[in-house]
Order: structure tokens, then sequence, then C-alpha cells
């Protein structure tokens, strides 16, 4: 069906509710779109029908580097043959050490062709020394076969760990390197293999794509098996709800990275899987580099976008001052993609007027739920909403099952087709994710936004796995309670922690912004704006009055002038904190929270 609002053509939410015991089971009615084998079958299609349409491009000096479909699977079988040629299979892996490229690309899709699993690392572990034991950590579980950067002289000091001895090194850039390298040219220029067709044959459903690590914001990151069935009914799910990514070639312009689920499956696939488009960005919402993102959308802006709301609310406050900005984003726009947090309803509201004003008619804007280990959406939004927030309801072929408690918020469990089997070489923790049922146990919690009407889709409601009693017996909803934190303290704090696991009161660890932080004074506490501890204290005098029990009520806070540290592993390569690493490495501070003598103390 036609979208009035959006023009797009749409399948409306259709959830089937069923109770098995205290449980509640979410299916959809919506048929799944047909899964492919394996992603050779998209670019051996494409590759055929539309042999010129660019499907790789990167900026390159002055210019764009771009390579149609055709050019693209040549250069993809050139690579495999390289690979054979070496004897590399499944148990083999690459480790690719840099970030998002062409050459990146080419070498994980040759992998593919050929059944050799992909190991796509952030490449901050390699490029900053201080998180070189993230990257240890991975070399020492995966002991790869190959490794892979772009720039071997950039990367030198990684390339130099002891763990890659033996390793070949392969780059697109020889010059400066520490150790004997590989080109990628001469990897590709290895000859015909006459295995290459047989070892292409052998390539299934449960072939290991890649291996991705989780962000270890709860313990050390784990390896998730990631199946090429994972991934192609993933994308066949998605499709069924959005038929409009089958009505013309999809494009974006897209910075989100390919070590996380959400840039290197989700959308690098949405691409190949619809004959799309893919022009990496390099660019990234921050200060230094989103200039360079303006740039591409002014350049090259995609059919759909995918960003985090940080994303979202710079783009908004640039365009606001330039219309020809304006323009070039909603000029061709169909869909508007958030994840990672909810959009601030703002930010929603003003993407909604700018596009009206540009084009007379909206985008889709919608968000999902999914997990590293669920490759990554199960739950989506299909439908026009006209607000934030909402995550969805269950994609074709999985099944969501919900345990509710007496406010029905629900813990959240899921099975199908697109969740892993396992985690790389770690058997315990493969068995521990998994109920008697064989659902996947999430530690996530959401609500119906009407529990009376399941098609109005469910909201995301925190994290069950960071929930604690205190001694009374109370439990504390912690993740939910740090959303609510965030909110009523925005603009004041760049992240915090909810303490008082066995404490009769509940806390808060404070990351002020850095601009509030002296960097003179090494001291806790020392901050440069002397007003943000009473504009804290305001805050949470508010949320102490509004509060409806012990469990909701914070009573205390430290704000902590030292940020969190990558290299101790209190932050992980997603931004996200490492709640028991900055639990264990700040006890000292733990104990001051709860000395009611401390000077730095904030009492409500």
């Amino acid at each position: 069906m036609k979208d009035m609002a959006t023009g797009l053509s749409m399948v409306p939410h259709d959830v089937a509710m069923e109770h098995r015991g205290d449980d509640i089971v979410l299916t959809t009615r919506v048929p799944m779109d047909e899964v492919v084998a394996h992603t050779g079958v998209w670019l051996h299609r494409w590759a055929n029908y539309t042999p010129d349409r660019v499907f790789l491009a990167e900026r390159a000096g002055e210019g764009w580097r771009e390579h149609g479909y055709a050019e693209v699977l040549e250069m993809v079988r050139a690579l495999a043959s390289g690979l054979l040629a070496r004897g590399m299979g499944p148990h083999t892996p690459i480790v690719i050490m840099s970030g998002n490229g062409v050459d990146h690309a080419l070498l994980s899709f040759a992998a593919q062709y050929v059944g050799v699993p992909t190991v796509p690392l952030a490449e901050q572990y390699s490029l900053i020394e201080e998180a070189h034991g993230r990257l240890v950590y991975v070399l020492d579980k995966i002991r790869p076969a190959m490794a892979f950067v772009d720039d071997a002289g950039l990367y030198a000091k990684a390339l130099a760990l002891p763990q890659l001895e033996g390793v070949e090194i392969v780059a697109a850039k020889t010059a400066g390197a520490p150790c004997k390298v590989t080109p990628l040219a001469e990897l590709m220029a290895g000859g015909a293999s006459a295995d290459l067709e047989e070892a292409h044959l052998k390539v299934g459903p449960d072939t290991v794509a890649k291996v991705l690590f989780t962000s270890g914001s709860s313990s050390d990151p784990k390896g998730v098996l990631t199946t090429q069935k994972m991934m192609c009914a993933n994308q066949a799910q998605m499709s069924s709800v959005l038929p409009f990514l089958k009505d013309r070639p999809p494009r974006i312009t897209d910075w989100l990275p390919w070590n996380h689920v959400f840039g290197g499956s989700h959308n690098t696939n949405m691409m190949l899987a619809h004959g799309g488009t893919m022009r990496i960005d390099h660019g990234k919402p921050t200060k230094r580099g989103f200039g360079t993102t303006l740039e591409n959308i002014r350049s090259h802006p995609g059919t759909l976008s995918f960003n985090v709301p940080v994303g979202y609310s710079m783009l908004v406050h640039a365009m606001e001052g330039d219309r020809a900005l304006r323009e070039a984003f909603f000029g061709d726009l169909d869909l508007i993609f958030y994840a990672g947090a909810s959009l601030p309803q703002p930010v929603w509201t003003r993407l909604e007027e700018m596009a009206m004003e540009i084009r007379g008619r909206l985008p889709l804007m919608i968000s999902s739920w999914g997990m590293t280990e669920t490759a990554p959406a199960t739950i989506m939004l299909h439908e026009n909403v006209g607000r934030s927030g909402i995550i969805g309801v269950p994609l074709p072929g999985t099944e969501v099952k919900l345990s509710p408690d007496e406010d029905m918020r629900c813990e959240l469990r899921v099975r199908g087709p697109n969740v892993m089997q396992g985690y790389w070489d770690d058997a315990t923790k493969t068995a521990a994710a998994f109920d008697e049922d064989g659902f996947l146990v999430t530690g996530d919690a959401v609500k119906f936004v009407d529990a009376a009407d399941p098609d109005r889709g469910l909201v995301f409601d925190g994290r069950v796995s960071e929930d604690f009693k205190l001694t009374t017996g109370t439990w504390v909803q912690a993740g939910k309670l740090r959303l609510d934190t965030l909110e009523a303290m925005r603009g004041l704090v760049q992240d915090v922690v909810i303490c008082g696991h066995d404490r009769g009161e509940i806390g808060l660890f404070i990351f002020p912004r850095a601009d509030h932080v002296d960097d003179g004074n090494s001291s806790e506490g020392a901050v440069i704006d002397g007003h943000l501890q009473a504009e804290i204290e305001a805050v949470m005098r508010e949320m102490e009055r509004k509060a409806t029990g012990s469990a909701k009520k914070i009573t205390r806070a430290l704000i902590l002038a030292e940020p969190p540290s990558l290299k101790d592993g209190e932050v992980t390569d997603k931004g996200s904190l490492n709640i028991r690493k900055i639990m264990t490495r700040r006890a000292d501070l733990l104990e001051r929270l709860y000395d009611n003598e401390d000077p730095a103390l904030i009492r409500v």
C-alpha cells in the first residue's frame, strides 16, 4: 500500500499476540521475503543486471573513487583467489584493523565469497596506543592468519605488536611499515585459482561470514559468529516490511563504522541486497569531522539516511541557516532512520518541518531494536507514527518473548533466523546467552505503547541486566533511571552511572562535559564552571520531588573530574560506559559517594 504522508510503498503493522504462561510472545503476520543463500548471490545478481551502476565509492583527492557492480565482482573474485592460494578457509580469520574504506569492503566481500571469516575492529584499537589492550585481547582470542590495514605507516605501532608476529600483513599503502607487508595489489594479482568455483559453491547459510565483537559495556567483548544466514535473512525481513526499498535502488552516504553491526551489516548489506550505492563518508558527528559529512551530503545526498541522534541534532543545527544544505539532504530522501538512543522530539519535529518546506511531503522516520547478536534488526517500526521513541514491532520470522512485571515493564528475549548460534571460542557464554526455549536473553527491557493494541509497537525501557537491589530489598531499574537522569540533566553532563548495589540509597557518578573540567587540577570534583554543582543539585532536588519511591530517588552524587578511561576499559569503542570496570577501578570513589562527611558530596 502507498502511505499518503510519504508516498512510499509500506506494509502496516499486523501483530499476533499469544500468552504462554506468564509470558507474552509477539510475532507478525506479514510474510517474509525469500532469503538468498549468501551475499555472493546479490553481488552476481547486480553485476549481471546493472554492471555499471556504482556500488562502492569514497573520496580520493579532489574527486571520488567509484566502482560499479561488475568491476567489484571482478576484484572480489581476484582477491578471493589470492586468499585461496594461501590456503585460507573457515579456520583462518582475517583481522581488519582499519576503518571503513573501499579496500576494506573488497577484502571483506572476497573473504565472504570463499568462506573466510573477517574480524573488523574499531580503528581506535590500533590508532590509540592506550587502547592497544583491547586489540591485544582480540588478537589473542582470534589468532588471525592475516591482518589488513589501509595504511601500514599510519598503523605502524599496532602492526609491531608481538601478537602479529608470523601473521601476514596486507596493506593498501605500504610505506612506513614496521615489518614485511604484502601490498593489496599483490594479493589481488595472485592469479586465477582452480579452486575458486569449488570454494564458492561450498559457501552456504551456515558459513561464518564475520566475527563482530560486542562493545563490552558490561564485560569483556564477545565475538559474535555472524553467519551468511543471519545477514541474508535480516535483509529479507526488512525488505518484507519496507517494500519501497525494491521500488528503486537506494543510495546512502554513510559514516557508521563497519566494526559495528549497524554500519557493517545493516547498512552495507542493504545496499548490496537492493542493488544500491554505498558512498563512504569519512566524516562523523564530531566537531572535527562533521564538516566532511556536510560536504559529502551536499555533493552526494542519499535516498536513505542512517545516523545516531547526536548526528541528526548536529545536522539540524547546520541546516537551520543553510537552505542549499536542506535542499540537498531532503531533495530525494525516502527514509530517516535513527538508532543507538531515542531521537529528541524537538529534533524529530524540526526534521519534519524542514522536509515539508523542501519537498511538501515527509520521509518515513523510523527506528528499530537490535544487537550484534541479532544481525541486527529484530523489532522495527514500519509505519508513520509522528513521534520519536517507538522501536516498533517484530519483523517477519522473529518471535519476541516478553516477561512483564506488575508495571508491564517487560524483559525482552528473541528468537529467529537472524539470531546468532553462539560466540567465538566461548561455549560457556554461548550457553548462558539462551533460555531453555532457545530464546536469546537480551538483558533489555521494553514497554507497550498500548498494551491493548500491540500494533502500536514497543518502546525501549532500559537494561534489565543493569538493575540491582538496595539493602532494603527494593529493585532499582538502573538502566531506565539512567535514561531519565540524562534527560533531566540534558546539557549539563556527558554521562552518568547509577550506583547503589547492596547500599541503602541510590547514588550517582557524574561525568561532566569536558569544558567543565579544570585540567590544571586533578582532584575529583574540580570544575571550571563554579555553578555546575549548584545546577546539578537543583536538578536532583526536582527529580527527588517527583520521585514516586525509593527505587527512583537519587540522594547523593559525585562529580568526577577524570573522564572515562579508554585505556582502562571504562569506555567502549561505541562510546558507551563499561559500568563494571568503572565501579571496580573507582572503588575508592564509590566509598566516598556513601561517606556523608565527604566535602565533595552532593546531597539532596
